[in-house]
């Protein structure tokens, strides 16, 4: 006999092998992720790279200071970042004053 909709005959959902940890790999990822937005930010973007560049970081120290050893491209990541959005920021804040048109 078949089992009917939403009563299979397995006792735990599907999903449950398949859901992932917040260690290991993901933040090495993220932290590596935050580092080459931050780097490519400095030439294209600041104002958007740094920003997610920042998140990448935070995201991937676990949102604490605290990490170790693997937490240093996070690190770099979230310091680079920020120089990234200051550095964009100054940018468009001198683009923006009177005198410094083109005309």
């Amino acid at each position: 006999m078949m089992a009917g909709f939403g009563h299979g005959t397995r006792r735990y959902p599907r999903s449950r092998g398949r859901t992932w940890s917040r260690t290991g790999p993901d933040r090495a990822t993220l932290g590596i992720i935050g580092v080459i937005c931050a780097i490519a930010g400095f030439f294209v973007l600041g104002i958007i790279l740094g920003p997610v560049a920042i998140v990448c970081g935070w995201l991937a120290m676990g949102r604490t200071w605290s990490g170790g050893n693997r937490a240093w491209p996070a690190l770099v990541a979230f310091v680079l970042g920020a120089i990234d959005t200051l550095l964009a920021i100054i940018w468009l804040v001198g683009a923006a004053t009177p005198g410094s048109g083109s005309f």
